[in-house]
């Protein structure tokens, strides 16, 4: 795909040192990817990339805002993200991932796309509750938790706690 190969850094080029790239992220970005999670933004992505004849360390620094709908109200609005992570990459014989930070490449890849991590990224961002601004103010006010309603069940605890076991009485008594 044309607009993926955007995000490619040819690692065989590159002599070893820092070098640093910039990629702008928008709608088109998003297009690349199957999923209703994110269809529209405005970010940048600065990459800094530190190679040496072992591996390649990735600094990866994304600001912008990305469109969410609101789960309450589903009104679209601007999310602020700003994240920088940090990634490994070091040469073997084969592909691989050794945590979530430090894959292993092939010896003789030549070209990184930087596509999906970014995406990855960004996504990582997106709260499990997704609030336009102005329901925040609301949220703040209800301890985290908290049960907005009041059930029978409640009810019945509540005039258990109230009445006394007959043994257990018997067993307070001991206490005086």
């Amino acid at each position: 795909m044309k607009a993926a190969k955007r995000f490619d850094i040819h690692i065989y080029k590159l002599s070893n040192g820092i070098h640093d790239y910039t990629f702008e992220i928008g709608n088109e970005f998003f297009d690349m990817f199957d999923g209703d999670l994110l269809s529209e933004g405005k970010l940048a992505a600065a990459v800094t990339l530190n190679k040496s004849d072992s591996m390649i360390q990735v600094n990866y620094k994304i600001d912008g805002t990305v469109v969410l709908s609101c789960d309450r109200s589903l009104d679209l609005f601007d999310f602020p993200v700003n994240t920088e992570h940090n990634i490994i990459y070091k040469y073997g014989d084969e592909e691989k991932e050794l945590s979530e930070d430090v894959f292993v490449i092939d010896k003789n890849t030549q070209v990184l796309n930087v596509a999906n991590i970014l995406f990855e990224f960004i996504g990582l961002q997106i709260p499990m509750k997704k609030l336009h601004p102005r329901y925040e103010d609301e949220e703040m006010d209800t301890e985290e938790g908290q049960m907005v309603y009041s059930s029978a069940l409640e009810k019945d605890i509540e005039q258990e706690e109230d009445t006394t076991d007959p043994r257990w009485a018997a067993l307070k008594n001991l206490k005086k």
